[in-house]
């Protein structure tokens, strides 16, 4: 009987990529022109078109969705941070990332790599208002070890 070592199993995707954004700052700009060019070279991407309430919880079928993706774009904006919705997708992309299989990919847009580690300027001011409402030390910590690097 054969044994098969962990490392050599490799994990089926749903998905290529996974995009994570700030609908308001990107999805008719930037994120649409992004999903049109990774579409067409045929690359299997997630882009949730779906409009979240603020104060709703990351769904499941989003949570699976970012467990089908081997990558992870993150594009960080002006209004990202201002999202719970899209810090947790954030949170729950960097878990991933842990795992060998999972990649993420910052892309800033309008926004400095510092001000996003460091919670400077709009996404300070993000999550002033976050922790007025609860709790935010899991996504503060998961800003600032988001690898900022360009890869």
């Amino acid at each position: 009987m054969a044994s098969t070592s962990a490392s050599s199993v490799q994990k089926s995707f749903k998905y290529d990529v996974f995009l994570s954004f700030r609908g308001e700052d990107t999805r008719k700009t930037f994120v649409d022109h992004l999903y049109h060019a990774l579409h067409q070279k045929g690359i299997i991407t997630y882009k949730d078109d779906e409009k979240i309430e603020k104060g709703e919880r990351i769904s499941d079928q989003l949570i699976r969705s970012i467990e089908d993706s081997r990558f992870h774009i993150i594009v960080f904006s002006k209004n990202y941070a201002s999202s719970s919705w899209c810090l947790d997708e954030l949170v729950k992309i960097m878990e991933c990332q842990k795992m060998i299989e999972h990649t993420a990919y910052p892309v800033f847009y309008d926004v400095e790599p510092t001000e996003v580690r460091n919670q400077r300027g709009s996404v300070g001011e993000a999550f002033a208002q976050h922790e007025k409402e609860g709790s935010t030390r899991k996504r503060k910590r998961t800003l600032e070890d988001v690898d900022l690097e360009s890869k």
